[in-house]
């Protein structure tokens, strides 16, 4: 049985005080305990970059969730592999860059 889901999509100015309001916009789409957290250090860390706009996605699949933060220009390896990463890796199954290198993504809901 294939397995259905949501997508949801947002562009959030790139500043300081949106990271709050990227919790928030999380935790009202999806229900896991981590995603906001983890969804507050991919923004953190496109943000570093200095990224203009960070679109955040989240996508639903089965018990899977997938967060996305992206911005418009490669991230240097310090953004993408920085102190924030750890806290992403103890939450998440799976994590890593997207494959042009301007945004981070991080799955939960599955076994490693």
């Amino acid at each position: 049985m294939p397995e259905s889901g949501h997508t949801w999509r947002k562009v959030f100015k790139a500043e300081p005080i949106e990271a709050g309001h990227v919790r928030l916009w999380t935790a009202r789409c999806v229900s896991h305990a981590d995603a906001p957290l983890i969804a507050h250090e991919l923004y953190v860390a496109v943000l570093g970059a200095g990224a203009s706009v960070i679109e955040m996605t989240l996508s639903t699949a089965g018990a899977r969730i997938r967060i996305t933060a992206y911005g418009q220009d490669p991230l240097p390896v310090l953004y993408s592999h920085g102190p924030g990463w750890q806290i992403i890796d103890g939450l998440c199954h799976l994590s890593g860059l997207t494959t042009d290198e301007c945004g981070l993504w991080a799955q939960v809901g599955t076994n490693r």
